[in-house]
Parts: structure tokens; C-alpha cells; sequence
């Protein structure tokens, strides 16, 4: 799946081939894999968690945001 992580300052992360996202939900963790249903949701203070097949797991901090999951497209907008 394709990922953008898209802070007020600048881009931390856009590309493809994303096998999971686990994020800092509102109410807890939460993952997102390939296909996943469309999604809005909010995000609270955490670590994002990027896998890409292949490659070890890439780690963003974020003080919340937004996030959306529409055709295996997958947006967070972070603070």
C-alpha cells in the first residue's frame, strides 16, 4: 500500500510497498494492512510503526493527528 506521513514542517515518510502500519490510536493501537477497509480516524501522542517487506521497521514520533485509509492509500496528517 502506498503511505504519506505529512507533518506541518514537512514530509516524513511517501512510498510504496507498505506491509503494516501500526498507529497511536485515540483509544488504543491500531493497525493497517493492505486492503484495508476506508478509514477515518484521530491519533494521539505516540510512535508510528512502519513495515516494509524486506526492510527493518521504520519508527515515527507524533504528537496526534488525522489519519485516512481510502483505496489502499493510506494519509496521516501529524503534529
Amino acid at each position: 500500500m502506498k503511505l504519506n506521513i505529512i507533518t506541518p514542517d514537512n514530509v516524513l515518510y511517501a512510498g510504496e510497498n507498505v506491509h503494516l502500519v501500526q498507529l497511536p490510536g485515540f483509544d488504543g493501537s491500531f493497525e493497517i494492512m493492505n486492503h484495508h477497509a476506508p478509514l477515518i480516524s484521530i491519533l494521539r501522542k505516540g510512535k508510528i510503526k512502519v513495515e516494509i517487506k524486506g526492510v527493518n521497521p521504520l519508527f515515527f514520533d507524533v504528537n496526534g493527528g488525522v489519519i485516512e485509509v481510502l483505496e489502499n492509500n493510506v494519509l496521516i496528517l501529524a503534529e
